[in-house]
């Protein structure tokens, strides 16, 4: 990691013989300015997970997508970000943070044009995917240069503090801005709205950011692009499989090929001098199964995400911007249970009692969803979303605290990438398993206005919710059954020690770090 420079951008001395340049960059080189591009950045890769979500219905019925095929919008984006998000923050470190970054916002804004243009289904999937090749890029540099420009302290503090504030209102900005630009314009403004964007981010980034210095190593593009393409054939097989049946030849090619590239991958990691992910890291039984329970827990929320927003549009009528506007609750909900937990409950409620009781609220949001028809009143819903909400920010807290405790110093930005990555990856199975339950159920009927019955595809919808509910269900008892975590520490109870770096050490050997925010 660079050195840290302090949070006054000091001049240097010959900018006034760099003509009009330097002039503009003494201009530009403040705190606010800085902030401005690396949150505007982080706001556009977060937001583009949702933005598209409200604007589902009417891309499936201007570029003719089948209703398994509508799920790769989402999926396409989420698996190239998270499957080269690792090797993202590996180009940061090697080739200097503030190139990449800029190399990724110019693929982001560039990959958001061709999208906008899409004329066929193909066209967009891959703008999509190029996108998460952008995101994977700037994401991880964003809050490094972050890191490099405000010095350890209270600046830093207010910095990182803004940082997650933009992280945690993205999703919902997404889904408003969404509706918002659907019914106003077009849906191809959720792809075109990234370009001016973009442009202004970049073009201001090059002045102020600076570069921080590379040095010497080995990209793990093996392992990056295994992994990747591996997860992304284990999805395919699954979205095959809702069309064309699980006994299928591409159903079972892809499932196949997904599973021998990941097995490629584990084999590596194992070999490789400077592997993206650690595999000792996988070695802790807790930190492992927090990591998949967080995934579990995210590929109900993104499988809510899909299907009711098209229920809303399709079955019972909303505009797309009374769409967006519905699902404000998750996000407001998930707030404030996050800062509830980190800020009251986590020095008084065991860790584990927030993970169960958390997964557990989600659990029961997700089960009262399926009790929706058509007709269902606004307030049936709020109830489910809130509940979601809520439990959603409780276990994720606790669970992102558990995912990297005991991780040693060296490790920490992998396990912090490797979060991340399980977030979106969770989010693409998840999402992927849930239209094969869908496709099953509803006899391959798609859901959209047209359809002729869509008492069927409601009820259709209500086991789907089911389905969703059995992540969590799946995370509570692999939480209840493998996660052992201390209570929290108290001035007298001699549970916890420091140690001799002055990190906080429990009585089990974890060491407690705070979450390195990647994405």
């Amino acid at each position: 990691m660079a050195t840290a420079s302090i949070a006054s951008f000091p001049h240097q001395a010959n900018d006034s013989r760099r003509g009009p340049l330097g002039g503009l960059r003494r201009r530009l080189s403040t705190p606010s300015v800085f902030l401005f591009v690396i949150l505007t950045a982080q706001l556009m890769v977060v937001l583009d997970a949702t933005i598209v979500n409200v604007a589902l219905p009417h891309i499936q019925h201007g570029l003719g997508f089948s209703g398994s095929e509508l799920s790769w919008v989402l999926n396409a984006y989420l698996l190239t970000f998270g499957g080269l998000l690792l090797l993202g923050a590996r180009a940061g470190d090697l080739l200097g943070r503030r190139r990449t970054f800029l190399a990724g916002i110019a693929i982001f804004s560039l990959s958001s044009l061709i999208g906008g243009f899409a004329a066929t289904s193909s066209m967009l999937l891959a703008a999509r995917a190029l996108q998460g090749v952008g995101a994977a890029l700037a994401a991880p540099s964003s809050l490094a240069l972050l890191t490099t420009v405000f010095a350890e302290g209270r600046e830093r503090v207010r910095a990182i503090g803004l940082f997650t504030t933009v992280s945690a209102a993205g999703g919902a900005i997404g889904l408003v801005m969404g509706g918002v630009l659907t019914e106003l314009v077009s849906w191809r403004w959720v792809m075109f709205v990234n370009v001016p964007i973009g442009v202004v981010v970049w073009l201001v980034g090059r002045v102020v950011l600076r570069e921080t210095p590379g040095r010497h190593g080995h990209f793990d593009v093996a392992g990056a692009l295994t992994s990747t393409f591996g997860m992304a054939g284990i999805v395919l097989g699954l979205v095959e499989a809702a069309s064309q049946g699980w006994s299928s030849p591409p159903t079972i090619g892809s499932l196949a090929t997904g599973v021998l590239l990941l097995g490629a991958f584990l084999g590596i990691e194992s070999r490789a001098g400077e592997p993206i992910l650690p595999l000792r890291l996988l070695a802790n039984l807790t930190r492992s199964t927090a990591n998949v329970s967080r995934g579990l827990v995210y590929a109900g929320m993104y499988g809510t995400f899909f299907f009711l927003g098209q229920f809303l549009q399709d079955v019972e009528h909303y505009s797309p911007l009374r769409t967006g506007l519905s699902f404000l609750p998750i996000p407001v909900s998930v707030f404030v249970s996050s800062q509830l937990v980190s800020k009251v409950l986590v020095n008084r409620v065991r860790p584990k009692a927030l993970m169960l009781s958390g997964i557990a609220l989600a659990i029961v949001g997700l089960l009262t969803m399926t009790q929706v028809h058509a007709g269902t009143s606004y307030l049936q819903l709020l109830v489910s979303l809130v509940l979601l909400g809520l439990g959603s920010g409780t276990s994720l807290v606790s669970l992102t605290s558990a995912s990297l405790a005991g991780v040693d110093p060296a490790d920490a930005g992998a396990a912090s990438g490797l979060v991340n990555v399980l977030q979106q990856v969770g989010a693409a199975f998840g999402l992927a398993l849930l239209v094969t339950v869908l496709s099953s159920v509803s006899g391959h009927v798609q859901l959209s206005s047209s359809t002729a019955a869509p008492a069927s595809l409601v009820h259709s919808l209500d086991v789907t919710f089911g389905a969703g509910a059995l992540f969590g269900i799946l995370a509570l008892v692999l939480v209840a059954a493998f996660v052992r975590l201390p209570r929290p520490s108290t001035a007298d109870d001699g549970e916890h020690t420091v140690d001799a770096r002055g990190e906080l050490v429990d009585a089990e050997g974890f060491e407690w770090l705070e979450p390195e925010l990647v994405a």
